[in-house]
């Protein structure tokens, strides 16, 4: 059985060709997929632990989590929120950390993303992984935070 590797965000699976970034739709850091978040206006929501582990690097707007085993898988909120400097972005776990998969590690503002001008999609990136080696659920399907998004054989 391979392991699931979990959503952060609810929102729409979107393949990682069509995320406006050649470092994600390169695959410069890795194969992975993208999901665009839902949101409302009204506040915040959480992004989760796709996998359990240690979380092996954190900044506000991405983090990584490495699994039994060794493998990583990094989350990016956004694109270009680095810029951000952590506005709008509250770490919920430190470096060193365990997790479980689907506990809150950061919270975020993908409205406030999107009004400041950014685009609030997240990409969930397989460190290291073979792109043969996973299976992301189809394309512009719905997923919950926390719904297994892809697997990683």
């Amino acid at each position: 059985m391979s392991p699931a590797v979990r959503s952060p965000v609810a929102g729409v699976v979107v393949a990682l060709d069509d995320v406006p970034d050649p470092v994600f739709s390169g695959r410069i850091v890795g194969p992975g997929v993208a999901v665009n978040p839902e949101y409302t206006a009204e506040g915040g929501s959480a992004a989760l632990a796709p996998v359990s582990g240690t979380v092996a690097k954190i900044h506000p707007h991405a983090y990584v989590i490495t699994a039994a085993g060794g493998r990583s898988v990094l989350v990016h909120l956004g694109l270009d929120t680095v810029s951000l400097e952590g506005r709008g972005f509250t770490v919920l776990a430190a470096e060193g950390e365990a997790v479980s998969a689907g506990q809150p590690v950061i919270t975020w503002s993908p409205a406030q993303i999107k009004a400041g001008g950014l685009n609030p999609i997240v990409s969930v990136i397989a460190l290291e992984g073979e792109e043969s080696a996973l299976a992301p659920v189809p394309t512009g399907q719905r997923v919950a935070a926390g719904d297994p998004l892809m697997t990683w054989a």
